[in-house]
């Protein structure tokens, strides 16, 4: 019974967590390759980082409309996002920050179809 009751402590506070993912879907633009965009994306992660934000690309591999792929961006919760997002929202409207400069490389290379966004458990 101490077995059952030590397992269950142990994996409580892991099923009550959830990290936040959030999921753009984009086209890339013509004349912008693969290895063009994943650049902006390791800058953009090397800025995130201390946001408590990272991003991953997922390529469709067997999927009705294989033109797009997909931004899995992931933080530790909602409220960690929002943080992320405010920050670097707030930003963009000064043209020396790092998040005007990724932003402007981004609409270069890409252009968002959809934007959703999920509890990950």
């Amino acid at each position: 019974m101490k077995k059952l009751i030590a397992a269950a402590l142990l994996l409580a506070p892991v099923a009550a967590s959830a990290d936040y993912v959030d999921v753009i879907e984009f086209k890339l633009k013509d004349g912008c390759d693969f290895s063009t965009y994943m650049a902006i994306v390791k800058d953009f992660n090397a800025y995130a980082k201390d946001l408590g934000y990272e991003a991953e690309i997922a390529v469709k591999l067997h999927h009705p409309d294989p033109t797009t792929h997909l931004w899995l961006g992931r933080s530790a919760n909602a409220k960690s996002f929002g943080k992320a997002w405010d920050t670097y929202r707030a930003a963009l409207s000064d043209p020396a920050s790092t998040p005007y400069k990724l932003q402007q490389r981004f609409g270069a290379c890409g252009e968002n179809v959809s934007r959703r966004s999920y509890d990950s458990y």
